[in-house]
This record gives structure tokens, sequence and C-alpha cells, in this order.
């Protein structure tokens, strides 16, 4: 870092590589939060840290567009004091204090119940979260808030849609919007947009101070280290990729899966109305593929 400081030129690309990275989430977050309408006028938004550089990244950018959006809102950030041993408790509220915003510390010793249910060596993360959930939605009722904010991203998103197709056998993601399992919340998930790589590059020029999880944090053989390590390798060898199958998260064509609750295929009937996007079953499978040519689509009917 010194020596970009030493050379005008480089501090000068560095100061403006950032302010691009600032521009891009702050658009990302704002166009997703329009999209599925995550916050309205008068809400009391519940804003979950919990150490990491998501949720302190998540916290950062809505207190800058909260400042500028057309809307008031308010923000409150929660976190759930878990009793890790080794946890530094002054951490967060020597932080949330010198923002200036409102918090609240909730204390509640669920590490002591993961390990004593959890076998040794096996994954935390499923009870962990279920207690961790039950304990937020509490709070977010006891705060008056009306909508609880996660800092899962892009990448978290797509991880949970291949872990439900690889070891659950359905297509389900981690929506950017949902009622809380109680029915009584609404979550809210603002980075739905944003890569993680964008986050690593903003804690490390915030300076965030990361707490690291030593429950989950240090399992290294869960499956969804392992989908990230398979989907950076993906992006890795073919840029783009993981963008490309997050926007199919949002085209979906239920008539060409195979559910049969979202399309009536048992009474398929024709139509006798010419389809573009409709039978592709004898096209060429590489017809889709970067630089190939595009085959000339000629409908019934029509004239060659």
């Amino acid at each position: 870092m010194s020596a970009v400081l030493d050379d005008p030129k480089a501090a000068a690309k560095a100061a403006h590589e950032i302010n691009k990275l600032s521009k891009r989430l702050h658009r990302q977050v704002g166009q997703a939060i329009g999209d599925f309408n995550m916050i309205e006028a008068g809400d009391k938004v519940m804003v979950c840290v919990s150490g990491g550089k998501d949720s302190y990244a998540l916290l950062d950018i809505l207190m800058e567009l909260r400042r500028r959006a057309p809307v008031k809102f308010e923000l409150v950030a929660v976190n759930l004091d878990q009793k890790q041993p080794g946890f530094p408790e002054h951490v967060l509220p020597e932080y949330l204090k010198s923002l200036g915003i409102p918090f609240h510390i909730e204390g509640q010793d669920t590490y002591s119940i993961v390990k004593r249910l959890i076998p040794e060596g096996q994954t935390m993360c499923s009870l962990c979260s279920r207690l961790r959930r039950g304990i937020l939605y509490r709070v977010a009722g006891e705060l008056g808030a009306t909508k609880i904010a996660l800092g899962h991203h892009r990448d978290d998103m797509l991880q949970t849609l291949f872990m439900n197709m690889f070891f659950g056998s359905r297509l389900k993601g981690m929506p950017p919007k949902l009622v809380s399992d109680d029915g009584r919340n609404i979550v809210i998930r603002p980075l739905a947009y944003v890569a993680e790589t964008d986050l690593e590059r903003w804690a490390a020029h915030r300076a965030f101070p990361i707490i690291p999880c030593s429950l989950c944090g240090s399992q290294e053989n869960l499956q969804r280290v392992q989908m990230k390590k398979m989907l950076r390798e993906w992006e890795r060898q073919h840029p783009g990729r993981l963008d490309n199958i997050f926007t199919a998260m949002g085209n979906i064509v239920p008539s060409h899966m195979m559910d049969r609750k979202l399309y009536p295929f048992a009474t398929l009937q024709t139509t006798g109305v010419v389809n573009p996007e409709g039978d592709r079953a004898f096209d060429e499978d590489d017809d889709c593929a970067p630089n190939a040519a595009q085959p000339v689509r000629i409908h019934p009917g029509t004239p060659p």
C-alpha cells in the first residue's frame, strides 16, 4: 500500500477504482431494493450485523442510501452474541457507537446448545441457523422493526441454488425478499445483486473490524464451502458465467421445465398459433455456446 501512496499515478488509479466500486455497490443495492420493493416509506429496517464483511457492507451501504433516499426510513443494527469462546464483545458496540446508529446487542448462549447437540465433526450450520433465526425474529418484534435485512449476496444465492439441486433434488434458491418462517416478518436481502469479490474489496477499503466465526467459519468440509470453490473456479475459467446463471434465476420458463404444478402438461392442447420461443428440441445443442453462429429460425407455415 505504501508503494501505491508514493506513486501519484498508482494512487490516482486506485482511487478511481474504489470510486467505481462504490458507485457499483450503491447502484446494485438501490436497484435490488427498487426491483423487489424491499424498503418503503416509514419502514424500520433491522440490519443483522454478525461481524463479517457482508453485514458490515450492508449496513454501510444502507446508511448512505438512507441519506439520499426519496423516502424516509429508519435503521437499527442488531447483533446476536452467541457466546462463542474468545468472541471480542467490545468490537461491535464500539464500532456501531462510532457510526452514531441505534443498535441492540442480543446475548444468547446458542454456542453451548449447538456444541452439546451436534456430535464432533458434523456440520453445525442447520441448528445454529434455526436458533439464530428464531431469536432474531423475536428481537425484530420487540424493536418494532418492519423489515429484517440480511447480508446474503449474489454468490450466496447461487450456492444455495446448486446445493438444493445437488443435494435436495429441487430448483430452489434464496429469494431476495420473503415472509419469515413465523409469518410475522418480511426478510430482505439488499445485497442480492452484489458479487462477493466486490464485497471483499469494499471491506478491505473500509477497514471493517472483521470478527471471524468460530462455528461455521472454521468448518472447511461444509458443502457450501465446496460449492463456493466450484463456482469460483467456473468464474475463473469462464468470466461472466455466474452473472449468466444468476440472471437465469429470474428468467424461468415453466413450459420448458418439468414441474406439473407450474405448467399444465397433462391438459396441453395445440393452439394453431406460432410461438417463436416454443419447441427447440431438434436444435443443435451448441447453438447457445459463445460465438456460435445462431441458426435462422423458420416458423411452421412461413415460406423460407
